[in-house]
This record gives C-alpha cells, sequence and structure tokens, in this order.
C-alpha cells in the first residue's frame, strides 16, 4: 500500500542541522525503495551531521543548501523547489527552524523555500528536552499548528546530550507512516466523535503524596492522534503525562479516577470511546489535609477504597453508549485469558491486551504487543511501535464503523 501511494510522489525533504539527522538517510532509503522522488535541502548546520555526498547518493538528484548560489536558481530557484513537490518534510526540524518557521524568515534557503512553497509541509521535531518545553517552543509550535503544518514525534528516551526526555526525532518507519497519511489523507472518520482516555491517574494521600502507576500516555495519545488523523472529532482526557497534545485533538487533563469519568462521560455522545488510561483501581478513602508525618510510631494506616470502573460504566450505558467501546488490558501473567474475562465482565467490544511486566519494557517504551480480543476471536499483533498499534486500531475501528458491522452491545 505505501509503495502505490508513494510511487512517482515528489519529496523535498529539509534537513536542519542536529544529531538526528542520520535518520534522513534511513528516510531517503525507504521513500526511495517505495518509487518516490527524493529532492533534498540541507542546512549549514546540517552538513556537520551527514555529508551531501552521502545524501545525494541515496536522493540520486542533487542537493541543494545555497541560497546565493548563481547555478542553482538559475536551474531551479527556490520559489520553483517548493512548488514542484507534493509535500515539504522537515526532517529533523530544530528548535532553531522552527521559530524562523513560525516567524516567516527567509534568511537561508531552507526557510525561504518553506515560506515560498504553497503545498503541505510535515514536521519531525528533534531537539533538547528543554528546549522542547520552552514556552518559545511550545508557541512556534501551535503557531506552525494553526497553519496547518503536520507534525510526527518527537518520541521520548535518551538524547544526543546525555539527558532523558522529550525531543527524540520520530523513526523513519513513523516518518514514512506520517507522509503516507499527508500525501493520501483518509477521512474515514470525518463525521464521527470519538473519546480516548490516555495515561495514569493520580489518587492523593496528602498533598504531597499519591498513588498512581507508571503510564506514559504514549498509546493513548497515539490512538487519540490516529482517530483525528482520519477525520473523527476527538477528546483526550489524560491524567498527568510529559505527551505533547496531539494535533487536531481537545485536550481534558485531569488527575483522579473520578475526575476521569466525570469528564468521559461529559464528552458523550460518542462513535467510539477507547479507554486506553492507565486507571487506578484504589485510592484513600480520605486524603488527608496536611502533609503527613512520621512521629516514630510507625506508617500511617491508609484505608483503601474502589475507584469508578470508567470503562465498564462508559460500556454499560443504554441512551448514550458508544457504538464502539474498546479498552485495554495490562496484565503481567495470563495476558490473553485475564483479557477475556476482563472484556466480559466490563461488557466492551473489544480488549487489547499487552504485557506490562517489568522488562517488556511497555509502560514508558515506544513499542507494544497486542492481542485483540473481540469475543472469542484473538488476533495477535507483531510487535510494533505505539504509533503503528495506533494506526492499526483507527484503521480496524474506521473499517467496522463504515460497514455498520457492530456486535450487540454486550
Amino acid at each position: 500500500m505505501e509503495g502505490e501511494l508513494l510511487e512517482g510522489r515528489r519529496i523535498l525533504l529539509i534537513i536542519a542541522g542536529g544529531i538526528a539527522a542520520y535518520k534522513s538517510l534511513e528516510l531517503i532509503r525507504r521513500l526511495r525503495e517505495r518509487g518516490a522522488a527524493v529532492r533534498c535541502v540541507m542546512t549549514e548546520a546540517a552538513r556537520q551531521f551527514v555529508t551531501p555526498l552521502s545524501v545525494s547518493s541515496l536522493s540520486e538528484d542533487k542537493v541543494y543548501g545555497d541560497l546565493w548560489s548563481l547555478t542553482d536558481e538559475s536551474e531551479m530557484g527556490h520559489i520553483r523547489l517548493s512548488r514542484e513537490a507534493d509535500l515539504l518534510v522537515v526532517a529533523p526540524a530544530t528548535a532553531d527552524l522552527i521559530a524562523r518557521m513560525a516567524m516567516g524568515l527567509a534568511d537561508d534557503l531552507a526557510a525561504t523555500t518553506l515560506l515560498a512553497s504553497d503545498k503541505p509541509v510535515l514536521i519531525a521535531p528533534a531537539m533538547n528536552a528543554m528546549m522542547w518545553a520552552h514556552p518559545a517552543t511550545q508557541a512556534n509550535l501551535a503557531t506552525l499548528a494553526a497553519r496547518g503544518v503536520m507534525r510526527v514525534g518527537p518520541g521520548s528516551g535518551d538524547l544526543a546530550c546525555g539527558e532523558v526526555g522529550f525531543g527524540r526525532m520520530a523513526e523513519p518507519a513513523d516518518i514514512l507512516a506520517a507522509i503516507v497519511r499527508a500525501l493520501a489523507p483518509d477521512r474515514r472518520l470525518a463525521g464521527r466523535r470519538a473519546l480516548v482516555t490516555s495515561g495514569p491517574t493520580r489518587e492523593p494521600i496528602d498533598p504531597v503524596r499519591y498513588l498512581s502507576n507508571h503510564s506514559s500516555g504514549k498509546q493513548g495519545h497515539a490512538i487519540a492522534a490516529a482517530l483525528a488523523a482520519l477525520g473523527a472529532e476527538t477528546v483526550l482526557v489524560s491524567g498527568p503525562t510529559q505527551e505533547p497534545t496531539p494535533a487536531g485533538v481537545r485536550l481534558v487533563a485531569v488527575e483522579t479516577a473520578r475526575q476521569m469519568l466525570e469528564a468521559s462521560e461529559a464528552a458523550l455522545p460518542v462513535d467510539v470511546a477507547v479507554m486506553a488510561a492507565a486507571v487506578s483501581d484504589w485510592r484513600v478513602d480520605t486524603a488527608a489535609g496536611q502533609k503527613l508525618k512520621k512521629d516514630g510510631k510507625g506508617p500511617p494506616s491508609l484505608r483503601l477504597v474502589e475507584n469508578p470502573d470508567i470503562l465498564a460504566s462508559i460500556a454499560g450505558r443504554h441512551n448514550d453508549r458508544p457504538l464502539l467501546v474498546i479498552g485495554f488490558a495490562a496484565e503481567t501473567e495470563n495476558v490473553v485469558a485475564n483479557a477475556r474475562a476482563k472484556r466480559k465482565r466490563k461488557g466492551c467490544d473489544w480488549i487489547l491486551a499487552n504485557d506490562v511486566s517489568p522488562g517488556t519494557g511497555t509502560f514508558g517504551g515506544d513499542r507494544n504487543t497486542i492481542h485483540m480480543v473481540d469475543g472469542d476471536l484473538v488476533e495477535d499483533w507483531p510487535v510494533m511501535s505505539k504509533i503503528e498499534v495506533a494506526a492499526r486500531l483507527a484503521d480496524r475501528i474506521a473499517e467496522v464503523l463504515q460497514s455498520g458491522n457492530l456486535a450487540p452491545h454486550r
């Protein structure tokens, strides 16, 4: 499918300066393998990380970089360079180039080409975690999103600077998938409404302590992004997470399970609800109003009570139950068997089960292994990125909603 969609398409790849520029070489290779024509613009800083010779060899085309080149301007010109492409891709998109795009600067060939273009633009940000989180960067990203600039990533993890956090450029496979979506927008969920829950919940013990879990929100946020990409009006109800809000998604930030249930019910009616949040099962009956202190008499006695069951509550509604209710089962043993039992107990349509045992790297990681339980059917998905899991699930949701082949509510 990717090959069919990319065959003969013209991609203008703008490579900015950052260690992640090495990934652009793999992206070029994958695009060329699928029949896309790739023309590249490199900033001066990009040449410090990858060579124009490497880029030219893989793209099988000349590399552009000098705004003042008489030869380049007479042969191509920055206007034609951008206008003859089907899509402009900036990978890596550094904080500097993102800022210049937002301000509309035209001080080098890359920025000038972007400013002169009337074609869609996709950016793959890559930078230090503090640079990513800086209000200036977030404001610049919001400006670009309002102008219709698409984004893939970034992810989180170890960064080249030695720090850990957000700023890792998306992997070539994920950028490739985003390019396909940008070139052949699939709007099968246009006119549909979706609810997604994501992240952990935090249940206060006192003003400074809480009960929670290791959920990062990566999978839930990726699902919200995938549904929005297919045209769904998507509400994302999320507990505390460092994940950026996906483009085109309305975020409702919550802390506790009770707040998440209230926000989820307020989002109804929807056509599909994907309850991907890792909701704390219990909360302290009465949270202390002041910080609990050691008094030499041992730890305090905490009385735990059950939190509301958000998945069962949404699946059990009558007048405004979503057409499709999908839950997640994070298990450490007997993954499929426990997921089957959970689906029946909760009354949802599908359960996506995954193994979150120590060592799997699922919680907080970028990859996932899903077992999809639909009635008596179990479909084992291969190991893939959480973005790929989200795209596959969104595709399945669109397929079922379009067909109208919905099972009776259980």
